[in-house]
Order: C-alpha cells, then sequence, then structure tokens
C-alpha cells in the first residue's frame, strides 16, 4: 500500500480520499476547512495542518481542487506541496483546470525544485458525480507517461478505473470536451422545454417525447429534478460554469470559435448570477425556462 497525500475534500475529494483509506492505503488528508477532515480520520486518515505536511512523506499526492488559481496555491505556494515532495514521489492533479495550467504547472513545479530531482506529474480528471465517487466507480482520464500511470495505478483504481489518453495535459483536455458536450446538451434541454412551454404543452407529455429522443438519457437523470423543480447538487452549476470558461478560453487559444459552446456558457453565467450557483448544473435548466428552482430536502 502507498503513502497518499489528498489535498481538497469537496464533494467528489471527499468520498475519493475514503475510498483511498478503505483500499488500505496510508493516507493523510488536508481541507481548507479543517472540520472536513473529521470523518475521514475516524475511518482512519490523518489530518494535516497544511498542504506541505499532508505531502512531505507521501509517495503520491492528490489535488482535487476547484479552480486553476487554488490549484497553483495548494502546489506551489508558500505551505504548498511542491517544496517538500521527496525524491520520485508522483503528483496527480485531478481537479478540472485544463491542459494550458497543467502544461504551466509542470513546469513550474519543477522550477522549485533543487538537484535535478523532478517530480512526475499526472492529471487525472473524473468523470461521474457523487455517486460514483462515493462506489470508487470514477471513469479517470490519466495524462502523463506510461511508466507513471503502472507506478499508481493501484491508488487510482481504489478510485475507478484508470484509462492512459496520452502525454501532459490529454487528460484535462479530454475532461473538457465531456464537460463541453454536457453543458451544450443541459442547455439544449432547457431551450427545448421553454419552446414547447411557450407553445403551452404539458410538461410531461414534453418529457417523455424528450426522454425517446437522442435526448433521452438526460432527460431519464434529470427528469424528477425539472419536475420537482428541486435541484440539489451533485456537480454544482458554479463549477460547471467555471468549467465552460474553460473550454471558450482553451478553444480560443487553440484557434476555434465554438459557437454552443459560447451559448451554454452564456446560460450557465446568468444561472449563476441570478443565485443558482449552489443548485445542480442542471438547474439551468430552470433558469432558460423562466420556472422556479431549489435545492430541495436533499
Amino acid at each position: 500500500m502507498a503513502r497518499v497525500a489528498f489535498c481538497g475534500l469537496g464533494q467528489m475529494g471527499a468520498p475519493m480520499a475514503a475510498c483511498l483509506v478503505r483500499a488500505g492505503h496510508d493516507v493523510a488528508v488536508w481541507n481548507r476547512t479543517s472540520s472536513k477532515t473529521e470523518s475521514l480520520v475516524a475511518s482512519g486518515a490523518k489530518a494535516a495542518p497544511s498542504p506541505a505536511e499532508a505531502a512531505r512523506d507521501a509517495e503520491v499526492v492528490i489535488t482535487m481542487l476547484a479552480t486553476p488559481d487554488v490549484v497553483r496555491q495548494v502546489i506551489l505556494g508558500a505551505e504548498g506541496v511542491a517544496p517538500v515532495l521527496q525524491a520520485g514521489a508522483v503528483l496527480i492533479e485531478m481537479s478540472t483546470v485544463g491542459p494550458t495550467a497543467i502544461v504551466d504547472l509542470g513546469q513550474r513545479l519543477n522550477a522549485t525544485r533543487s538537484g535535478g530531482d523532478e517530480i512526475e506529474l499526472l492529471d487525472a480528471p473524473v468523470l461521474g458525480s457523487v455517486p460514483q465517487a462515493q462506489a470508487g466507480n470514477l471513469r479517470i482520464f490519466v495524462g502523463g507517461t506510461e511508466d507513471t500511470l503502472a507506478r499508481c495505478r493501484k491508488v487510482l483504481e481504489a478510485m475507478g478505473e484508470p484509462v492512459h489518453v496520452g502525454p501532459s495535459g490529454a487528460g484535462a483536455a479530454v475532461k473538457l470536451v465531456i464537460n463541453s458536450a454536457l453543458g451544450a446538451l443541459m442547455g439544449s434541454l432547457g431551450e427545448a422545454l421553454a419552446l414547447g412551454d411557450a407553445w403551452g404543452l404539458d410538461e410531461d407529455i414534453l418529457l417523455d417525447a424528450l426522454e425517446v429522443s437522442p435526448l433521452g438519457a438526460t432527460v431519464t437523470r434529470k427528469r424528477q429534478n425539472i419536475a420537482g423543480e428541486t435541484y440539489p447538487p451533485h456537480f454544482k452549476l458554479a463549477l460547471a460554469r467555471k468549467d465552460m470558461a474553460l473550454v471558450v478560453e482553451v478553444a480560443e487559444r487553440a484557434g476555434l470559435h465554438l459557437r454552443i459552446a459560447h451559448a451554454a456558457k452564456d446560460w450557465l453565467d446568468e444561472a449563476d448570477e441570478s443565485g443558482l450557483g449552489d443548485l445542480d448544473y442542471s438547474s439551468v435548466v430552470a433558469q432558460i425556462r423562466g420556472a422556479p428552482a431549489s435545492l430541495g430536502d436533499d
């Protein structure tokens, strides 16, 4: 079993770290809000007062954080993990930050090292939501060398199924491709329902029809939320907004103007600014329709 540091115990990070503890790894955890470490400590993890202390003796360090700026602070900041990582350690960045941030991180990470002992970096964002994180059934898209992945495979397999998708940054790129499609699908569903509303069509009839359309899987997953006007967060809308902004930014760097991605971003911007940021990202459907949306009782 490996000595693992896990930094970032949000909605996804906490259950992912719990999977590592259950698998028998020696896990040190850190979170900005320290109370979030308590349940993991009760299960056998050790709480650290800073990212540096979590990572000091680790063979593998995992970060699962909200934004590129937070990732840089936790890894490269004054109390970050980079200066204390032992030679031969592997850093696995599992947040959704985009390929540009990963390439930049790799360059800056080893600039902090002395003696030429480089740290190996994998970008390994995940596909799945809280239930999959709890069950250890995430799909993990890994960018980096296959040799580095082989060294960390058992750690990643405690959280899901790792799939090597290419060199450094490729995992981050695949995740943005997926999230661009998710944002577009949810925006399309919202606009389709808004069109039906404008024609006075019954909501159940609309949802029945859409459930047998190419949007069917999305409708099936989110129908209860849409019908009940309750959106407990599995993937917060504020994070979806951040991800769609990354999609647009990365596309523009590549010389692409993605019209659908821009439209989806506009809807997510509007929904977040209307106060839906802490709800599930599917609450953008309510924003588009002008319908109520709440957290519900979840």
